[in-house]
């Protein structure tokens, strides 16, 4: 049985004061029926973890090189130091606004596994891609070049966030069954590139528009294990919603 885990994706939202606050008001709240988290912004991660002591923190993004010429980026080095094991990688605001490819994912997938850590990876289709019918390409060459050179071991304990990118921000949400599909489709995916055995370990959560009042429901779905959350993870009250959802 897979435990459903849930995690908040604040993007560029949140000073360091804010998150101290969420995480005091939220962290105690937390059950053990999901694992819980959030991703915040890199100059709140540290306050956020010391605060933490139910709720896993995640940074937003890394990148795939030790150290060197890059500036403004954050290496997984940097993230570790202040106890970081979790990381997002691939959103689709990233391949959208900032260049992010396949090729750079799986070297971010990579250097994440590498390091023991946690790789929360993003895969989904935009609105074009959708109406086109070609969903479960899109979903397949992404997931497949994400675990490129991953091991069978690794790839077990990796997180697949099924995001549709015409459901986020956009108040639209796929139906239970269409996410439930997409996400039956993509573990099929890691079944044909490690077997069922470790398909049957990896967790998939469901991203877009994703509401308290609807998150039971879309984790009876057999294939769904969890979710990415926007907008509903920023609110306290919202969060704690969510947790109250799974009581």
């Amino acid at each position: 049985m897979r435990k459903p885990i849930i995690v908040g994706n604040w993007k560029m939202n949140k000073t360091i004061a804010d998150t101290k606050a969420f995480v005091a008001a939220v962290d105690s709240a937390c059950n053990d029926n999901a694992d819980w988290g959030i991703a915040t912004p890199y100059l709140a991660l540290q306050a956020a973890k010391e605060g933490a002591k139910n709720l896993i923190i995640a940074a937003e993004n890394c990148h795939f090189k030790d150290s060197g010429a890059y500036t403004g980026e954050i290496s997984v080095e940097m993230l570790k130091e202040i106890g970081i094991e979790w990381v997002i990688l691939g959103h689709s605001e990233r391949r959208q606004y900032f260049g992010e490819t396949d090729e750079t994912v799986n070297a971010k997938m990579l250097q994440v596994l590498h390091n023991d850590m946690t790789p929360i990876v993003c895969v989904g289709e935009t609105l074009e891609e959708y109406e086109a019918g070609t969903t479960k390409d899109v979903v397949k060459t992404q997931t497949v070049a994400a675990f490129k050179d991953v091991c069978p071991n690794c790839a077990g304990r990796v997180v697949i966030a099924y995001e549709p990118v015409w459901a986020i921000g956009t108040g639209k949400t796929a139906t239970n069954e269409i996410a439930q599909d997409v996400c039956a489709y993509i573990r099929s995916v890691v079944a044909e590139l490690y077997g069922q055995e470790v398909a049957d370990k990896v967790r998939i959560q469901y991203g877009g528009s994703v509401k308290p009042e609807g998150l039971k429901e879309l984790l009876e779905q057999p294939d769904i294990d969890g979710a990415l959350v926007g907008g509903a993870s920023l609110v306290e009250d919202s969060y704690k919603a969510m947790i109250a959802a799974l009581d």
